[in-house]
């Protein structure tokens, strides 16, 4: 069977995200299985080439698991005929920059979100990879988890109805640093380099919601910065200056309204880290990273407020969970693989940089209407 080598460029492959979910569970992973089978026969075998700024951790990156190349020159890999795919998980502030350089190169490219810091640079980077007619794409990890893929299941074949509500819940409590140490980087809590809660995650519930329910249209956001003090990787104190929290108020073109709260700044009291409800007037479900489970209407119990009584109804008792009747792999090697097919057959990738762009746009309307106060329509995005 022909196989098809094409060279990708990781860069950022040193950070938490950029080594174990892209290179080890994905591109790794799709070696070892032989690579992506193509339409017309064959596959595509990914070879990556490791990019960053410490040469000592990419070697010893490169070392651990076999791979003969790496570089700290971003020139050298853009310049490599040989290397077809430019890949970035780099921090927010520096991802704009070589993106436009990789496009520049005439590589395809994929990356990490938000593609960039502002909606004029995310849209500048989807006109250029248009015009300069390589595959492009944006990491959309959230759609492929097992509990959005049931959630996706009961909203297509009509389970709940007519949609009225969503509420979505994320967050942890991430250490300030001083006593246990932080499980997120520092940069995510500096502005500069491009950190905050509204620009990390609004891209991801953009496509996310925007997938289920359909469009936004418009929106009302509050961010905060709830721990104002924090200790970086080598212990020393810092102020926070991006927002660490936020809560927003979206609607849908379809009539839904959804309540999203997003904190590093909480304890979880749900059963995981994300939650999404939807409410029909057919029935509910919960679903969450991996788990999903349902109430239909018939199944829905009588619920009667008495304060002055121990209520004796388990609520949670009173649900049920969707089975999984398939297998679901890694989300991120899941896209990856097909971002891969798309790139060796020249067809068309679903989610390219004009919809990374949209979901800057979410995160620049939800920053904008946290400073003005004010709920704020969300237009149509013309790339």
């Amino acid at each position: 069977m022909t196989r098809k080598v094409i060279r990708v460029a990781v860069n950022g492959v040193t950070g938490r995200m950029g080594y174990r979910q892209h290179l080890v569970r994905s591109l790794l992973s799709i070696r070892e299985q032989g690579g992506v089978p193509l339409a017309g026969g064959g596959s595509v075998y990914p070879e990556p080439v490791l990019v960053g700024r410490s040469g000592p951790r990419l070697r010893e990156i490169a070392e651990r698991h076999g791979l003969p190349r790496w570089t700290t020159s971003l020139d050298e890999v853009l310049a490599d005929p040989e290397v077809g795919v430019y890949f970035d998980a780099q921090v927010t502030s520096v991802r704009e920059q070589s993106l436009a350089r990789a496009i520049s190169a005439g590589k395809h490219v994929y990356t990490e979100k938000p593609v960039a810091g502002s909606l004029e640079a995310a849209l500048a980077l989807a006109r250029a990879a248009r015009e300069a007619g390589v595959t492009n794409g944006v990491v959309q990890d959230k759609l492929f988890l097992p509990g959005m893929i049931k959630l996706r299941r009961l909203i297509r074949e009509g389970f709940f109805g007519r949609v009225l509500a969503a509420r979505l819940e994320f967050g942890y409590w991430v250490f300030e640093g001083d006593q246990v140490p932080a499980q997120r980087p520092s940069w995510n809590y500096r502005a500069h380099d491009g950190g905050g809660i509204v620009l990390d995650m609004f891209p991801h519930w953009q496509y996310l919601l925007e997938d289920l329910l359909g469009p936004v249209t418009a929106l009302y956001a509050r961010r905060a910065t709830h721990v104002p003090r924090r200790w970086d990787e080598s212990g020393s104190a810092y102020e926070v200056t991006a927002d660490d929290a936020a809560y927003a108020v979206l609607e849908f073109a379809g009539g839904a309204i959804a309540s999203v709260n997003s904190s590093w700044a909480v304890r979880v009291n749900r059963r995981e880290l994300l939650e999404l409800q939807v409410d029909g007037t057919g029935g509910s479900a919960v679903a969450g990273l991996r788990g999903c489970a349902v109430q239909h209407r018939v199944s829905t119990p009588l619920a009667v407020w008495n304060p002055d009584l121990p209520d004796p109804t388990d609520y949670r008792a009173q649900w049920t969970e969707v089975p999984d009747n398939a297998a679901f792999d890694n989300g991120f090697k899941v896209q990856w693989e097909r971002f891969l097919r798309a790139a060796a057959e020249g067809t068309p990738f679903p989610w390219d940089l004009a919809a990374g762009a949209r979901g800057v746009q979410l995160a620049t309307l939800a920053l904008r209407s946290s400073s003005h106060g004010r709920r704020i329509d969300v237009p149509a995005l013309a790339v």
